[in-house]
């Protein structure tokens, strides 16, 4: 017997997932005020309050505008773009573990980080971020070249991003081992992730790129839901497949790309954040972006939160967190494919 949904039905439908999405981005506000207010420097949510209207002492709104603010919304900002880079990969390479970190996008970042410190003078402004740029961004080009050899097949771009991604980490490897202690040093600290290094300079940049790639992936937002039925579906339908592919890769690798070289490496968010909201959205991509990117928000905000206040002091790199809660995740995905 088939059965038809009614319009009451599908509105409720669409309904409860607006309603879930908004929630997300509530929790999102509630969670940044709290980030806001913690911290070794002991700041109140009263101090906060009069340092944001600017009646605060010298030190008080140095800390606030400075630190506190670029902080938190540099990890929303990089979250965002991690998340939406890892849904849409996820959807136009047809694969649950594509994400800007797994395709080696990441690793090219870090390997043009490496070579600028290691061989450039750091004292010339932006050459390192412009350098792990450089680096994301030839990695994503050497990928759909290769892989266009092979059709573009999402198989291929997956198999040459993780071969990519061992070079680069062995030419990385390679380059430290000549370099000095103080630039080894320097390699590492870039390399581990740091939300705190941020400034309001490069947060207009992420969010001018992260708004203008998400505006397109929302107005492909049919296209996407399309080729989750395959290819012959998307092609059925009048969608250029190959070209849809190409053109994601390359918008997710710029949005990749300008978070890593913002913010170094930080993995796993891009993996994690469109699978749990899978869970509660599903896979209809009219909110499974935006879901994707305010979850990916959120869960970078909550691991930077806890990375410099669970042991304050002392600040523990942001990267290490989030691999702590992607690889065992990671690890599942592997098992739910295996079984299959």
């Amino acid at each position: 017997m088939e059965y038809k949904i009614t319009v009451k039905e599908y509105k409720e439908y669409t309904g409860r997932k607006i309603l879930f999405i908004f929630l997300l981005g509530f929790f999102t506000i509630i969670f940044s005020i709290f980030a806001l207010n913690v911290g070794s420097s002991g700041i109140n949510l009263l101090d906060f309050v009069r340092a944001f209207l600017g009646k605060g002492e010298g030190k008080l709104g140095l800390i606030v505008w400075q630190i506190r603010i670029p902080r938190v919304l540099g990890a929303i900002l990089a979250g965002i773009g991690l998340g939406v880079s890892g849904c849409i990969s996820q959807n136009v390479l047809r694969n649950p573990m594509a994400s800007p970190f797994t395709l080696g996008i990441s690793q090219g970042a870090a390997l043009g980080a490496t070579l600028s410190i290691v061989l450039f003078n750091q004292n010339i402004p932006y050459l390192t971020p412009l350098f792990a740029f450089l680096g994301a961004m030839m990695t994503t080009v050497l990928i759909i070249l290769l892989s266009s050899r092979f059709k573009v097949t999402p198989e291929a771009m997956i198999l040459a991003g993780v071969s990519l991604s061992s070079l680069f980490s062995a030419l990385t490897t390679i380059i430290q081992y000549f370099a000095n202690e103080v630039k080894i040093a320097a390699v590492i600290f870039w390399t581990f992730g740091d939300i705190g290094r941020i400034s309001l300079k490069d947060i207009k940049i992420i969010f001018i790129v992260i708004l203008l790639g998400t505006l397109y992936f929302v107005s492909r937002r049919w296209d996407y839901n399309s080729l989750e039925g395959g290819d012959e579906t998307a092609k059925s339908l009048g969608i250029n497949v190959e070209r849809e592919r190409i053109v994601s890769m390359l918008i997710t690798s710029l949005i990749s790309a300008v978070i890593t070289a913002s913010v170094g490496v930080i993995g796993f968010v891009g993996l994690i954040a469109p699978h749990i909201m899978r869970r509660f959205v599903g896979n209809d991509y009219r909110f499974l972006i935006p879901g994707s990117a305010l979850f990916g928000g959120l869960l970078l905000l909550v691991s930077d939160t806890l990375a410099r206040t669970v042991i304050s002091p002392i600040v523990l790199p942001v990267g290490a967190i989030t691999s702590l809660l992607g690889a065992p995740f990671f690890l599942y995905l592997l098992s739910l494919r295996f079984k299959r």
